[in-house]
């Protein structure tokens, strides 16, 4: 398939996160785009501010009559619409170009140097990260993101032609379909059990993409991966290690040791060791690409985060509330750390979403383990996604597994009320579902306190 010859790009889940993000980068290159959602959201809405047509609505007569010609029109599809879809059936019985959103990021990467960036946690932190450096130093590229980056208010950086960087997305084996130049695997902790079956075959998935890395030297990885690559560590012996770590001011200040040179008093604002090893695997990518140290930390002391990433709402005197959107037990787990230790000593609220009934099932003992180190816990329902329930799975069953007195079961309106009389100076919303909906409202709850 030949980008150039296609006029209309015609998307059936635009909202999504990776979605979206490909949309607007057809849109920049001049193409005509539209597509269907399910529900409205921030994100299409802003989509539509941008010029681009949005129905919410799955009947064939609301495709408009561009995408109606198969011979210059591409159809890209997320996993996640259902195989009786309307719409999707119509295209692929009528016989257009129809390719899963992995495939079409493959086709527009091939003809560029593709950083890939792998990971059952850290992909979105990191790419961004890394896209903020080789922007931020004057490298011609396209960043493809799966969040909104605050420096930029988009879930994508520049417009170059010629360098990308993507989230190298194992869900449903999709980035097996990228031509990555250089790589990292920031963790394989077992995910997506409904598509792989076990931890066995997610490995296999990893170790298949890390040999499209041909350059070894060119493959990042963390310290005890079973992976053969450049090594990267917070505080332990590895080819790039980040040392001396201290809190200066709500800043991050440490020391970077890479195969030439030492760099001292690196400044990084994103709080949390996890967000460390972010910073550190994207530093080692960039500055084996030949970015300069200097241009590096410079643009490190520039980023600003991501929002649901640890994104701070309020931010005041006697009361903090952060959003983050942990939806496995490791990220869990990195959340109250960085909590704990930048609040010490503090009450904090955390309210967790699970987010589909099969990763609740697979992981109920992990959640149940992360969720009770928390001092005050909050469980909303489970957020089903592109699932159907599961009999048994709920979080009423989650809660009781959890080893916490200060736990509760409670609906949106219900936390609403408590988050309106909470004495806890910190609170944290956590999960990947539409309870990034409910932030706005919650800031203003909050807000509202004195």
């Amino acid at each position: 398939m030949q980008l150039d010859k296609i006029h209309n790009v015609y998307f059936i889940g635009i909202g999504g996160i990776g979605m979206s993000a490909l949309a607007r980068y057809f849109k920049l290159l001049g193409k005509n785009v539209a597509g269907y959602d399910r529900t409205p959201t921030q994100l299409t809405h802003e989509l539509k501010e941008e010029g681009i047509h949005i129905h919410f609505d799955d009947k064939v007569e609301l495709i408009e009559l561009p995408y109606l010609n198969k011979e210059n029109t591409l159809v890209v599809v997320t996993p996640a619409v259902p195989k009786h879809h309307l719409q999707w059936n119509y295209f692929v019985q009528n016989g257009f170009e129809v390719k899963k959103r992995a495939e079409v990021l493959g086709i527009i990467t091939q003809g560029t140097y593709c950083f890939a960036v792998a990971g059952t946690h850290g992909k979105t932190t990191t790419s961004s990260i890394l896209g903020h450096i080789l922007y931020e130093s004057g490298v011609d590229v396209t960043a493809f993101l799966g969040g909104i980056v605050e420096n930029y208010n988009s879930n994508i950086i520049g417009s170059g032609k010629t360098v990308t960087v993507v989230e190298a997305d194992e869900f449903d084996r999709s980035f097996l379909h990228l031509h990555p130049d250089m790589a990292c695997i920031t963790s394989m902790d077992a995910d997506h059990l409904d598509i792989y079956g076990d931890a066995n075959a997610i490995e296999d998935s990893f170790k298949e993409f890390a040999a499209k890395i041909e350059n070894k030297d060119h493959l990042f990885v963390p310290v005890g991966l079973p992976l053969d690559g450049i090594t990267v560590g917070v505080d332990e012996e590895a080819v790039f290690t980040a040392h001396n770590i201290r809190i200066e001011n709500g800043w991050y200040v440490f020391n970077i040791k890479t195969p030439a040179e030492d760099i001292n008093n690196v400044q990084f604002a994103l709080p949390g060791r996890h967000n460390l090893f972010n910073a550190l695997i994207a530093f080692a990518m960039a500055n084996t690409y030949g970015v300069a140290a200097a241009d590096i930390v410079k643009a490190l002391k520039s980023f600003k985060g991501v929002k649901r990433r640890f994104s701070y709402q309020v931010k005041k005197q006697g009361l903090v509330y952060i959003d983050d959107y942990a939806h496995h037990p490791t990220e869990i787990d990195a959340v109250y750390s960085a909590v704990s230790e930048l609040y010490p000593g503090q009450k904090v609220l955390a309210v967790f979403q699970p987010h589909l009934f099969s990763r609740t099932r697979d992981f109920a003992e992990g959640f149940a383990k992360s969720l009770s180190a928390f001092e005050n816990i909050v469980l909303l329902d489970i957020y089903p996604a592109r699932e159907l329930p599961v009999e048994g799975v709920t979080s009423k069953w989650l809660l009781d597994m959890m080893d916490n007195e200060n736990k509760m079961l409670l609906d949106k309106a219900d936390l609403l009320t408590l988050l309106k009389k909470t004495d806890a100076s910190v609170i944290v919303t956590i999960g990947a579902g539409d309870i990034g909906e409910m932030v706005p409202e919650i800031k203003k709850i909050l807000d509202e306190k004195n």
